[in-house]
């Protein structure tokens, strides 16, 4: 069952209030109001106690609310023990009273003697309320009280309240400074909250090798690590974890494990953890809160193997648990093989008994207890979900841990009759990866909301939706430059009922505000500039990123990219130059960095596939790439250094991670620069010193290869095609130098429509290209009509040259009365949120995720819960429709229509497969179940490869329909809830090969 959640209560405030605090109703002001509470005014801090008795993690966290109280006023009030009696507490004027229910011997005399109703949080995880009391205690008329039901309840409320006085979670992480004031003050009714969405809400710290443990060598160790491990993760390093885990209301965490191990690293680890209220696990592969494989490797007997070692290794677990059991603890049970890969003996009998021992050990190393008492999880990872889905169960107490494919597509969650269990369910869940088909870690390129949230809002709200809420755990990898991902997965599972498709995009804004105290309208360019760097990112993960991925010959793709990049970084750069020099750093970390290093890799890439074609068509200008090649390569260095310097070297190492030039899954031990080549400009070309490049083609005039024609030679001159309704409303013609012969050059034209943006020209090597744009003026024109440009070159010692490039305008037209997309180019492209009609079902219909996806944005049947549940027959659904007019078909009258979906998993099981149906007028819809069924554990062949449906985060669903020219109407038909469409495209012929399609189609209003 979902958890109920209380609201915090909304206060009006006669004073200006905070904006700093994330998805939340505010009770902080910094003026003075009738009903407000002064926690500083005029230079004197109001004094703070907590009960001796309280617990150590509430009193250290206390001592850092009235830090954070001097951080934003530079005046740090009192922190003191008290009982209900004390002099101190007697002497005090208008103190806060900090502590927890049933362990405070404070607050439980102010409760007792004020009859103070705290119902609303008695008994409920993590929940908390906060209130100005009168006459609290004997001698005091008058107390700002905040009490948490429970140790973190009251952490929570602390840190709550410092977030919203203007201290960031990642002040310490990411070196976000305090917004000063000089004056706090807090309303009388205060904030409250009630129960957590999501009960055990943690991170994962892995793959932390090379970046988060070379930093962490250097700046927590003397050099050498941990006696055993060589491990630098020591209580040193945690501590600062644990403190910025509770201030964004996470509580639980999977510590770092490829060469450590948290309970050998350091033998206090456990305690600090317990101390300050961090519930400790281990990963999907190490049960019973032990590492693998460092701890087997150091302590084990023979191999990981329960089959033929059970002894040894049910002595493993018990010293594992023994370890642990004093510290608040969820364990994970189960068991995968050594080094996170299949168990080779492993199967259903085999792993029910090792459940069943492994609870057998829980209730001895307990003295007893009811093993179902003890949180539990069983991570389905992988193949340990084929176990689930081929007949396995666990009692009902233990939570099943739900994983996504490791890309952020989760792979399965709870169906109805599963949601009665006792245990719950959870998501485990990535934004690092280390796998086929690439791994993915040097930074952030998981979508989050307009800025940054759709991937992760989508997915997970599905899992709210679901109730997979017991527990989250998210693979953070080194953890920067993850913090924003990382907070807002703990901000959705903190408080999931905050968030819906029509505001989560407000939490960038909200985010730059608090983080760089900015106006409405700078958050919003920054709000606009992550949304952009996380899609451009998203779209193909950096490491996958090569010089064919964006094409540099259809639909100006590569320049399209490279622009948005260009924009994008321009609007953060005006952003940093704006700041003060106290927030240049954080601002570089969160926002500026990932745009400079995402714009200059891409950009990197795509100069090399420039470079590449031009060398094709023997252009001195190739040589221009290479060199910028050269440079952006550096350049990707320069921002590294830039980033490790920063602060005097505080993030040092933090960058290491390599990303340029992969050659399988596995990262490259170095950077590697992509390959260029260069084109003589010494030797003259055997053929002219002019080179003529149409759009659209690798191929160049004169002289022949194979893209001129089929023949490869005699190809005769070039064609462009033109209609009213291409997307850029021109074509052109790249003139270049061929080698070391500089010229001029003329282009006349044989008809008055045509229209040149240029008529002559002159190249040199230091100038070696000019592009030719060729528009038509179509009101002279009717029907088709062909004319030609004639391009004539002189150079010293050469013959001239002239040579026609042909136009053949096709002044096509739609009906007076006709609405929708047109036919340009060969085909209609069609972003999915641009429908013409979305007819509704019940309480279902499609919506928008807004910039989701590769271009524009997804639409989704929601809720995903509707109709009962159940699934629709194409036809009878909720559906979109789509006019368009075409010109053009295949031979048989036909068009192919292709829609472009997100690469959803059969996430409701195999017996409810994702589908959409797809229609043209009045034909019998296509029904297409677009994602294959799998062997129980993996995904399907399409899914896991270079070019497979998760790295070019895209699934083609293909269907061929009758539509002769005129208009017609394209209709989806939701049949399965999760479905995401992102755009659809329409061939009639002329549709080119390119990584994001073609340019969305002219629509006619």
């Amino acid at each position: 069952m979902r958890l109920n959640l209380r609201q915090t209560t909304l206060v009006a405030l006669a004073a200006s209030v905070s904006v700093g605090a994330i998805g939340q109703d505010t009770c902080v002001s910094f003026q003075q109001s009738s009903s407000g509470f002064s926690v500083v005014s005029n230079g004197h801090a109001t004094p703070v106690f907590v009960s001796a008795d309280e617990w150590p993690g509430v009193q250290r966290a206390a001592s850092d609310f009235v830090a954070d109280i001097k951080r934003v006023t530079g005046v740090q009030p009192s922190l003191s023990n008290a009982t209900a009696t004390s002099a101190n507490l007697k002497s005090a004027s208008l103190p806060i009273l900090v502590g927890t229910l049933g362990k405070s011997s404070l607050i439980d005399t102010i409760v007792n003697n004020t009859k103070l109703d705290v119902s609303s949080i008695s008994g409920s995880w993590e929940s908390w309320t906060s209130q100005v009391v009168t006459n609290p205690l004997p001698g005091v008329s008058k107390a700002y009280v905040i009490i948490g039901a429970d140790k973190r309840g009251t952490i929570f409320g602390m840190y709550d309240l410092s977030e919203q006085f203007g201290v960031s979670p990642w002040y310490w992480w990411a070196d976000v400074p305090a917004t000063t004031h000089s004056d706090l003050f807090i309303s009388a009714s205060g904030c409250s909250h009630g129960s957590p969405t999501v009960k055990y809400r943690g991170i994962f710290l892995n793959d932390e090798q090379p970046a988060l443990q070379n930093w962490a060598m250097e700046k927590f160790t003397n050099g050498t690590g941990a006696a055993l491990t060589g491990s630098p993760f020591n209580h040193l390093f945690y501590t600062k974890l644990f403190e910025l885990l509770l201030r964004m209301k996470a509580n639980h965490l999977w510590p770092a494990q490829w060469s450590s191990a948290f309970g050998v690293d350091d033998s206090t680890n456990q305690f600090w953890a317990d101390y300050y209220g961090i519930v400790m696990g281990t990963s999907h592969e190490e049960p019973m809160m032990r590492s693998i494989p460092v701890e087997w490797s150091l302590f084990g007997v023979g191999p990981w193997d329960y089959s033929s070692n059970a002894q040894f290794i049910y002595n493993f677990w018990v010293q594992g648990v023994n370890r642990s059991k004093e510290y608040e603890s969820l364990y994970t049970v189960g068991m995968r093989g050594d080094g996170d890969l299949p168990g080779q003996s492993t199967n259903i009998a085999l792993l029910e008994k090792i459940i069943s021992d492994q609870r057998q050990i829980l209730t001895n190393e307990f003295n007893g207890t009811d093993p179902s008492t003890i949180p539990q999880v069983w991570c389905l990872y992988k193949e340990v979900e084929g176990y689930y889905d081929d007949g396995m169960r666990v009692p009902d107490d233990i939570t099943l841990l739900w994983t996504d494919d490791n890309w952020g597509n989760i792979r399965r969650l709870p169906i109805a009759s599963e949601r009665n269990r006792t245990g719950g369910a959870g998501v485990y869940y990535h934004v690092d990866y280390v796998g086929s088909p690439r791994d993915y870690k040097w930074i952030q390129s998981s979508q989050i909301s307009k800025a940054f949230t759709p991937i992760i809002f989508e997915q997970m709200s599905l899992a709210v939706d679901r109730e997979a809420t017991r527990v989250w755990i998210l693979n953070v990898g080194d953890l920067k430059p993850l913090e924003l991902s990382t907070e807002f997965f703990l901000t959705y599972g903190w408080n999931a009922s905050r968030w819906s498709l029509t505001n989560f995009d407000s939490f960038v804004n909200e985010w730059a505000q608090r983080e760089f105290d900015l106006s409405a309208a700078d958050a919003e360019v920054v709000e606009g500039v992550i949304s952009n760097v996380t899609k451009f990112l998203a779209r193909r993960k950096p490491e996958l990123i090569n010089s064919t991925t964006y094409s540099v010959i259809s639909y100006r793709e590569a320049e399209t990219v490279l622009s948005a990049w260009s924009n994008t970084n321009d609007s953060a750069a005006r952003i940093y130059d704006k700041l003060s020099a106290a927030k240049k750093s954080a601002f570089f970390q969160l926002v500026y960095h990932p745009v400079q290093a995402g714009y200059t890799l891409t950009n990197m890439w795509i100069s090399a596939g420039i470079n590449s074609a031009r060398t094709f068509q023997a252009r001195i200008s190739a040589n221009d790439y290479a060199d910028q090649v050269e440079q952006l390569f550096e350049q990707d260095y320069d921002l590294e250094a830039q980033y490790h310097t920063l602060l005097d070297g505080k993030w040092d190492h933090m960058m290491d991670q390599t990303h340029v030039t992969y050659y399988y899954w596995q990262e490259p031990t170095q950077n590697m620069m992509p390959p260029v080549s260069r084109v003589s400009t010494r030797k003259p070309n055997i053929n002219n010193p002019m080179r003529i490049v149409p759009e659209g083609t690798l191929a160049a005039w004169p002289g022949d290869n194979q893209y001129q024609c089929t023949a490869g030679y005699n190809c005769g001159p070039p064609t462009l095609n033109i209609d009213p309704f291409v997307p850029f409303g021109n074509r052109f013609v790249d003139i270049g130098m061929g080698g070391s012969v500089p010229f001029t050059f003329t282009a006349t034209s044989n008809a008055s429509w045509i229209k040149l943006s240029v008529t002559d020209g002159s190249l040199t090597q230091a100038n070696p290209e000019q592009r030719l744009f060729i528009s038509v003026d179509w009101s002279t024109v009717s029907g088709a009509e062909t004319g030609q440009v004639l391009l004539a070159s002189t150079a010293k010692d050469t013959p001239p040259f002239s040579l026609p490039v042909y136009v053949v305008a096709n002044h096509t037209a739609v009906p007076s009365d006709f609405k929708g997309f047109v036919e340009g180019d060969g085909g209609i492209s069609i972003e999915a949120a641009h429908a013409t009609r979305n007819t509704t079902v019940g309480e279902v219909a499609w919506m928008e995720i807004p910039n989701y996806g590769r271009t524009l944005s997804g639409v989704t049947p929601w809720p995903r819960l509707g109709n009962n549940e159940a699934n629709y027959t194409a036809g009878s659904g909720p559906n979109l429709q789509y006019d368009f007019f075409n010109f053009n078909t295949d031979q048989s009258g036909n068009v192919n229509v292709t829609v472009l979906v997100s690469p959803t998993l059969n996430a409701m099981g195999d017996d409810r497969p994702v589908a959409l149906g797809v229609q043209v007028d009045s034909q019998t819809p296509q029904t297409t179940y677009f994602i294959p069924l799998a062997t129980p554990g993996n995904e399907p062949p399409q899914w896991d490869t270079d070019d497979g449906w998760v790295a070019n985060s895209i699934v083609s669903i293909n269907g061929t329909f009758s539509a002769p020219p005129g208009k017609h109407t394209l209709t989806l038909w939701m049949i399965e809830p999760a479905v995401i469409v992102q755009k659809i495209v329409i061939d009639t012929g002329g549709v080119q090969q390119s990584y994001l399609g073609p340019p969305e189609s002219i629509i006619v209003h």
